[in-house]
């Protein structure tokens, strides 16, 4: 593949991992949830949910661009039929609205915990650049959200480095002080594929979108499969650097802050405003799909609409960041799960038939 060519797969790789990684992973309470209460074992799950991400991201994009969507609406229908695709496409652009919703409560726990902001006052901050961004046009959106996930990589490597060789209990004991009351069944692979059923329904539609938007085949799927490996190594980092804090991780609402703040008081603030521009990231890559779906892009009726999808999200997230991870996620990863399932199954006919489906 030519230069040209692999900049633009990592350009989608990058914008797919800036999707994934929001208010929740970022800070590290998605990680403590979904892995690190496991215990040593979350190594592997972490393992398990990448490698999910990579083939079924790479299939989503492929859709995505044989069928030149718009928007998730033409490929769940490719996928399961008019009338199931229908029922499905309205429950995953709810529970997208909600996950934005939940990034946006995340915003307000963050600029709290970081900086001493009211949670109120930093809801409307988010609230206010997302509404900027939103006003963009597809590619300046794309190439923002790229933009600020290199970020994290620098950030995660030197703040979980430094935690995971100065742990605060020793690895061999790590298993006695986790807590799995906190996870959300007691399987850590059956956790995994849900996280990565979450992650999956999370960037299906706008990797279907960026899938669209490539100009070649061979750049949507590596733009998918080089997201899910940056999702791995930031998940592994993160991970162990949650177990290296154990137990004080389960005391707080963003361990990976806490994990900053053992190194320098002065280095929290820095990786708080970073994991501010993860949130700002995920929240605009998830209502623009939202919106899109709804109404043609950049148009009075998007305008309208996502004054009053951030109106309602302002009043929503005041019931609270945690709270609403634990409610909206373990949904939001079964429907992901049941895309998984319909692409696998896909890619399973047109390996074993002439005839490719579209």
């Amino acid at each position: 593949m030519s230069q040209g060519k692999n900049r633009a797969s990592w350009r989608i790789g990058f914008a797919y991992a800036g999707i994934l990684i929001g208010a929740g992973f970022s800070t590290g309470q998605e990680v403590l949830q979904f892995f690190a209460s496991h215990g040593m074992i979350s190594i592997a799950g972490i393992i398990l949910a990448a490698l999910i991400l990579m083939f079924f991201g790479r299939q989503a994009a492929k859709l995505g661009f044989r069928l030149n969507a718009d928007s998730h609406e033409t490929p769940l229908r490719a996928l399961f039929g008019e009338k199931l695709g229908r029922v499905i496409d309205y429950v995953l652009i709810f529970f997208l609205y909600g996950i934005a919703v939940v990034m946006i409560a995340g915003s307000g726990a963050t600029f709290n915990q970081a900086f001493g902001i009211h949670p109120q006052i930093g809801v409307l901050i988010m609230i206010f650049i997302s509404f900027c961004t939103l006003l963009l046009d597809f590619n300046k959106i794309v190439n923002i959200i790229g933009g600020i996930t290199p970020l994290l990589v620098v950030a995660v490597i030197i703040i979980a480095g430094y935690n995971i060789l100065n742990p605060e209990t020793p690895y061999s004991e790590v298993n006695s002080v986790v807590d799995p009351s906190r996870t959300p069944s007691s399987f850590w692979w059956f956790d995994a594929i849900t996280y990565a059923g979450l992650a999956l329904a999370t960037g299906f539609s706008f990797l279907s979108i960026m899938g669209s938007e490539a100009a070649r085949h061979a750049i949507a799927r590596r733009g998918a499969i080089y997201g899910g490996l940056i999702m791995m190594v930031m998940m592994v980092l993160i991970n162990i650097g949650v177990l290296s804090i154990m137990p004080s991780a389960n005391n707080v609402p963003l361990p990976a802050m806490e994990m900053a703040s053992n190194i320098a008081p002065w280095l929290g603030a820095i990786y708080s405003i970073i994991i501010i521009l993860l949130i700002f990231n995920s929240v605009v890559g998830l209502m623009y799909p939202f919106l899109t779906r709804f109404t043609e892009p950049f148009s009075g009726k998007y305008k309208i609409m996502l004054v009053g999808a951030l109106i309602v999200a302002y009043l929503v997230s005041n019931v609270g960041f945690v709270e609403l991870v634990n409610i909206v996620y373990p949904i939001l990863g079964y429907i992901g799960l049941a895309i998984s399932v319909a692409l696998l199954i896909r890619w399973i006919v047109n390996k074993n038939t002439k005839k490719k489906l579209l």
